[in-house]
């Protein structure tokens, strides 16, 4: 394999997309938290330890899941050959230290965030991923806790709390609907997911109340008048997307987890519409 494809393996191995867009959603969650420009080295820094970190559970998460992405994911790659299993373990080690390093620089209680969610990372796929329903939900709180990594950058952890429970909510709905379009590799590798253990409807039924309770949730901001209809306009499009994908989750749960996707990111950009024009915003 030419080094241009083992290169490219390697990129793809942290699934650059998802690790750069955990990076914003920390920014997400320090301009929604109240952050500054003259916050901008902890902010910077808080980024780069969530795109490391991401990257690095990422390839980890290839690494133990190889055998399961022969069959689920064989275009990956480790199934595909771009790397040895070995390699991208090692990989993976040198982004979880650049995450570390990132984080040095940030408050205790950023720091202290970061640990939590490095150590979930290690143990995701080893420990919780094949336990029914606890994988999925130390996802969604891996998710939901960008936010709140954000605002302790720069010393407001409780900043963006609202936000961190509905993308954790929103999160775990997805993980639900993932679950269930990957049960024939994981029932193959002997997983007990939460679909497998307890079938495929009461697990979307289950991921579309879950689902229910984040767009309830998202109502907070504009009820307690901290955002305006700026907020109100952009949010219930962004929920409006996300039910309409848990409803299509029934029958097709691919392009349903994709499309909870970019609604849960829809309703990240109505939060920073809502702290940037304040409760008095107005309609676009």
């Amino acid at each position: 394999m030419s080094l241009g494809a083992r290169a490219r393996g390697f990129v793809e191995l942290t699934r650059p997309g998802n690790a750069v867009a955990a990076g914003v959603l920390t920014f997400t969650g320090a301009f929604v938290a109240g952050a500054t420009p003259s916050d901008a080295v902890v902010v910077v820094a808080a980024m780069l330890a969530t795109v490391f970190a991401t990257g690095a559970g990422n390839a980890i998460n290839d690494y133990f899941d190889r055998e399961i992405d022969r069959i689920n994911r064989p275009d990956r790659p480790i199934p595909r050959g771009a790397m040895s299993a070995a390699e991208a373990k090692w990989f993976s080690v040198a982004l979880f230290g650049g995450a570390v390093v990132s984080a040095l620089v940030l408050p205790v209680v950023a720091i202290a965030i970061a640990v939590v969610n490095l150590v979930a990372l290690l143990a995701y796929t080893e420990f919780f991923k094949g336990l029914p329903g606890v994988g999925n939900v130390v996802v969604a709180a891996l998710t939901g806790s960008t936010f709140l990594f954000g605002g302790a950058a720069i010393g407001e952890p409780l900043g963006a709390a609202v936000l961190c429970v509905l993308a954790g909510l929103a999160t775990l709905t997805r993980e639900i609907v993932k679950d269930v379009e990957d049960i024939d590799g994981d029932r193959a590798e002997g997983l007990r997911t939460l679909p497998i253990v307890v079938g495929e409807a009461a697990s979307l039924w289950l991921g579309a109340v879950v689902l229910a309770v984040a767009v309830g949730a998202s109502a907070v901001p504009f009820v307690w008048g901290e955002f305006g209809l700026a907020y109100l306009g952009v949010v219930v499009p962004a929920d409006a997307l996300m039910l309409v994908a848990a409803a299509r989750s029934f029958s097709d749960p691919a392009a349903a987890q994709r499309r909870l996707k970019h609604g849960m990111f829809l309703a990240a950009f109505a939060f920073i519409l809502g702290r940037a024009m304040g409760p008095a915003g107005g309609l676009l």
